[in-house]
């Protein structure tokens, strides 16, 4: 079943800042792990994901940075700061009021 893009639009950065929280990644990366985790769900485009780390970036919850690799090309690691962790829980504990509030409506119908 495809989700409505609008259920997505406002937890994608939740969603960026949570894979962040394991370890440093690039765009491609986040990407991928995100389609993965999702079971497929959440298909981004390089297109959403990287304005939207600039964002993340500009609002101090990720910092950027590049890798210097002895083969492959250089590639932008993106890390979550300690404002980005408290900005993470403060958007969990929204999702979970809100979860539990469409569940209470829509979960017996």
């Amino acid at each position: 079943m495809k989700i409505n893009k609008s259920f997505i639009s406002g937890s994608t950065a939740m969603l960026i800042l949570s894979l962040l929280t394991v370890g440093d990644k690039y765009g491609y990366q986040i990407i991928k792990e995100l389609s993965k985790k999702s079971n497929n769900t959440f298909q981004l485009k390089a297109g959403t994901i990287y304005p939207l780390l600039h964002t993340l970036e500009q609002q101090g919850f990720v910092e950027a940075y590049d890798s210097k690799p002895e083969k492959n090309r250089p590639r932008r690691y993106y890390k979550i700061t300690e404002k980005g962790r408290g900005h993470l829980k403060e958007k969990k504990k929204e999702w979970d009021i809100f979860a539990s509030a469409i569940d209470s409506v829509v979960g017996g119908v």
